[in-house]
């Protein structure tokens, strides 16, 4: 678990017009700043990328040059906030510093100041993203568990969610793995998620979602509760390694199923991955092509033992907020009710949002933000969208 630094940015006081006492920057708070972001490490990194990228064989190999394109990204999400916030800090003292001498300035500092404070929230929440595969993007898959054909159709929802979530925040969302039901809804979909931060953001949505509404396939009419399971892993570039044995992994080809048209039922292009000392199964048949498949089943199963690597070494702290969740009543992380009122409630944080269709539609922000403050230990606010 995180810790919160001993030190950590500039506090921002309220100033007072009379007041004697003209706050300056602190030579050693900027120091704090840029060793709770290893600044230098950041920057010097990104200073590296620009050179690679100004090479003329960059893009010669696509995959890897888009990895190191979200990696720019991702560092710079956190370098361009602290360097303007430290560069604030600083107007903001001269400004004190001038509204000392001319009161047309001292009406500009308290709405600055509340604006600072603000950015270094953002940045101390930013500085809790220090996993080792935050910076990557997530690999999220969705399946539909208890409730029938409700769990399905709970499981197409959650698929919306995840993915306006993304569009509204600006990541890039892939459909790696969809399979229909049937009925309506889906049984189960993979979908990677690109951008500065995702794996570190949507790590937390690991375990089982539960849904409690009047159920629409119910002629009655009568309350039905439902389960997802969320699992999260972080997408890794190549340059990544992962120790997996080859002969650790039995590779079955099978005949796609579901929607897709008449080819996917004629050839066997489907492909599924078992590693064997862990009991990881991992499957693709989204693309006609077997070569395609397997090339994206390797990568799942690549993003999956590296959480579990990952979760080996979380194991040790105290707090594991993570644990992988049982299918069932008891078990859920999160619960989102329609009925009899409209809410959603994270078990873990407590953090709670009272307009249901909001959420689905995306606000989620506040509940990921909120497990992330809950790992460290700090306080978790409700929402006042009652």
């Amino acid at each position: 678990m995180p810790s919160s630094p001993r030190h950590g940015p500039p506090i921002i006081r309220a100033w007072k017009k009379n007041s004697s006492i003209v706050p300056r920057p602190s030579a050693r708070a900027s120091f704090n700043y840029e060793t709770l972001f290893d600044w230098d490490a950041k920057r010097s990194r990104i200073q590296e990328i620009d050179t690679q990228m100004a090479g003329s064989d960059f893009w010669n190999n696509q995959e890897r040059a888009q990895a190191i394109v979200e990696e720019r990204k991702s560092l710079t999400s956190v370098v361009t906030p602290l360097d303007n916030a430290i560069k604030s800090s600083e107007d903001l003292a001269a400004m004190i510093e001038m509204a000392a001498e001319d009161e047309s300035f001292a009406a500009e500092v308290p709405a600055e100041v509340v604006r600072l404070e603000q950015v270094v929230e953002l940045l101390k929440l930013k500085a809790l993203l220090n996993g080792r595969h935050d910076a990557a993007g997530a690999i999220l898959t969705i399946n539909a568990r208890d409730g029938g054909t409700d769990a399905n159709d709970w499981a197409e929802m959650m698929l919306r969610m995840y993915t306006a979530w993304a569009n509204k925040n600006g990541y890039s969302v892939e459909l790696m793995e969809r399979q229909d039901s049937e009925q309506a809804g889906i049984s189960h979909a993979v979908i990677a998620v690109r951008g500065p931060m995702a794996y570190g953001y949507l790590r937390g949505e690991t375990g089982m979602h539960r849904l409690v509404r009047i159920s629409p396939f119910n002629a009655e009419g009568k309350r039905q509760t439902s389960f997802a399971a969320i699992d999260v892993s972080p997408e890794l570039p190549d340059s990544v390694e992962v120790e997996i044995d080859p002969e650790d992994v039995r590779e079955d080809v099978f005949r796609a199923s579901g929607a897709g048209g008449q080819h996917v039922n004629k050839t066997s292009s489907a492909i599924r991955l078992t590693h064997l000392p862990t009991n990881t199964v991992v499957q693709c048949q989204s693309e006609r092509s077997q070569h395609k498949n397997r090339a994206t089943a390797w990568k799942m199963l690549r993003a999956r033992i590296a959480r579990a690597e990952e979760e080996k070494r979380e194991a040790l702290e105290a707090a594991k907020y993570q644990q992988q969740a049982k299918v069932g009543f008891g078990s859920q992380i999160r619960n989102y009710f329609l009925h009899p009122d409209q809410r959603v409630k994270d078990a873990r944080t407590k953090y709670q949002q009272g307009n249901f269709h909001n959420v689905l539609d995306g606000d989620i922000q506040g509940f990921l933000d909120a497990v992330l403050r809950w790992r460290a230990g700090q306080p978790v606010a409700d929402d006042d969208d009652e």
